[in-house]
């Protein structure tokens, strides 16, 4: 039986954004998991250089998946948008878009990751004694990438329409299975990095096959009919219209993170152990920062579709306000039980923590000014305003963190200065998107359904 769907635009909105929220972040913890999974299991049976070969790939995974990552954005808000405007019709049509699209990433990023993986991480300048099991770790990675694709676009749609808690379910399934999988394949079969992909690839595929089944067992217009799965152009052009702007931020973050681990690799091999265990925890602070981000877009996106614009206003400052108070409270938390979590990863290397203690006291305590900032942005794509937050981001982000290390990184070469350029250019993006969130506002009509 399908799930009942939230209600985006009646009641109260700070127990609706919880009550959203909280399924996203568990579920995004969990994918996390994956990655850490890998991480703790090669560090307590492997060593510190197969943390290290992990760890370097994350950087360059994210480049190439992000993009495709994007296009799941535009199908959420062309399905909030349906849902709110009660077009049955258009939600069905960009249900039946969504999965070719990422059937159709899944494959090209196949193609791409498995020929290239070692190409480039020698770009990145990966040292010699962790290439090897890079590589091998990125092309398993790749090899099975279309069951992430099928499982994100899924999982976009099932939110837009207020059902966070099956993905949360599904994944928790998947998650289980893939620690299993990881101590078996590298205590038993001994494996190493090759073990843990292969693991996260399996997993992730039973997170898809979960996830679709539980669209085909929908009653409302978001049910999967496979034999209905085409390309409507319609549709299509919307997604793409929302998604490519989306995908091209967030692959553009990702070049600037990958300038950003050359110069961590610049340090060694065991500042890269120590900097990717910091960077794996980081990740568990941004998630649940970042679901917020996630109910701005479906929130905004399904009162914006119903023209009810108060309840726009109140969704951007509640996520703000919760942004604000989960990051600083979780940021703190990392950066305080730093050397506790990180001896959870590392096992053999007291400095490669030192080196990871010294990463989450510069981007884990200023991590809510990353919050801010992707509420604002979410809060924009929600409007259907998919180009200026990009532009706002690639000039804030990429632009800033690109000149910082060519310029300020160059003359004061230090590990300090290469991860000040984070909570930087954060902060000024952030007060930008509101700007430029502040100008697409002002053309709203007076309040044309003035119910709250």
């Amino acid at each position: 039986m399908a799930r009942p769907n939230q209600s985006m635009l009646e009641g109260p909105l700070f127990p609706s954004i919880v009550r959203f929220t909280v399924p996203i972040i568990l579920t995004s913890l969990l994918q996390l998991l994956f990655n850490a999974a890998d991480l703790v299991v090669v560090g307590h049976f492997c060593g510190s250089v197969s943390v290290a070969a992990v760890g370097s790939t994350g950087a360059i995974t994210n480049l190439m998946v992000n993009f495709f990552i994007g296009l799941s954005i535009g199908a959420g808000v062309c399905v909030a948008h349906g849902l709110g405007s009660r077009e049955d019709t258009v939600v069905h049509n960009t249900v039946h878009t969504a999965l070719p699209t990422a059937i159709a990433s899944g494959l090209f990023l196949t193609i791409i990751g498995v020929a290239f993986s070692g190409t480039f991480l020698r770009m990145m300048g990966t040292p010699d004694n962790v290439l090897p099991l890079s590589a091998i770790y990125m092309q398993i990675y790749f090899g099975g990438i279309t069951f992430s694709m099928v499982y994100n676009f899924c999982a976009a749609i099932l939110r837009a329409a207020g059902d966070t808690k099956s993905p949360l379910l599904y994944l928790t399934v998947a998650g289980v299975v893939n620690v299993i999988l990881n101590i078996f394949f590298v205590t038993v079969l001994h494996m190493n990095v090759a073990g843990v992909a292969l693991a996260t690839t399996l997993s992730q595929g039973i997170s898809a096959v979960l996830v679709t089944r539980a669209l085909m067992k929908r009653t409302d217009a978001c049910r999967l009919y496979w034999n209905k799965m085409r390309f409507h152009k319609d549709q299509l052009t919307k997604m793409l219209r929302i998604g490519v702007p989306a995908g091209i931020q967030s692959a553009l973050f990702s070049i600037s993170n990958v300038l950003i681990q050359s110069s961590v690799n610049s340090f060694g091999d065991v500042f890269m152990s120590g900097s990717a265990a910091s960077s794996n925890i980081e990740g568990f602070v941004y998630v649940s920062i970042n679901a917020f981000s996630q109910a701005a877009v479906n929130f905004v996106g399904q009162n914006a579709g119903a023209r009810k614009y108060r309840r726009v206003y109140q969704t951007l400052w509640i996520c703000l306000g919760c942004v604000t108070v989960v990051g600083l409270t979780l940021g703190f938390a990392a950066w305080a039980f730093g050397r506790q979590l990180l001896s959870i990863y590392i096992t053999d290397s007291p400095q490669a923590i030192e080196y990871g203690i010294l990463r989450l006291g510069y981007i884990c305590l200023p991590y809510f000014l990353c919050g801010l900032m992707d509420v604002s942005t979410g809060a924009l794509r929600g409007l259907g305003a998919s180009v200026v937050p990009m532009v706002i981001s690639i000039l804030g982000i990429c632009g800033l963190r690109i000149f910082w290390i060519y310029t300020i990184f160059q003359t004061y070469h230090t590990p300090q200065c290469l991860f000040f350029s984070y909570t930087v250019s954060w902060f000024i993006t952030f007060l930008f998107q509101m700007v430029s969130f502040a100008l697409v506002a002002r053309k709203f009509p007076k309040e044309t359904n003035p119910a709250a």
